[in-house]
């Protein structure tokens, strides 16, 4: 029993920032592993980005490696998605996800799921 809503997306140019954020209720956030996904128009959705529930491993897909950078503020109950250096393929609407266990990269993996926020980037 584990709600999650994402915030953050929105419409900015290609080379620009944007910041997801992900907040999670009913149950303890802390030992939840948290994931990040994205669906694009005409495509599966993708695996984009995961943090343990301690916050010391993490997974990127390689098209954001150096990119985006998740994180995690158990005091808040909160994961994030920091993405820098935006690109027209980047937009998708972006998933929040949690399992129970670990860093897990398949969706049939996750157990929870966010509604998702769109993130649109202009050329």
């Amino acid at each position: 029993q584990v709600q999650l809503v994402e915030s953050g997306g929105g419409l900015v140019q290609a080379g620009g920032s944007l910041r997801l954020s992900c907040a999670a209720s009913g149950r303890t956030f802390s030992r939840l592993t948290m994931g990040w996904f994205r669906q694009a128009p005409g495509k599966e959705r993708e695996f984009v980005a995961v943090i343990s529930w301690s916050g010391l491993w993490t997974k990127y897909t390689d098209s954001v490696k150096g990119r985006f950078t998740i994180s995690r503020d158990n005091a808040k109950n909160t994961v994030y998605l920091q993405m820098n250096t935006l690109k027209p393929e980047d937009t998708a609407v972006y998933y929040c996800a949690a399992n129970l266990g670990g860093l897990e990269t398949s969706t049939s993996e996750y157990d929870y799921w966010g509604q998702g926020t769109q993130v649109t980037v202009s050329s």
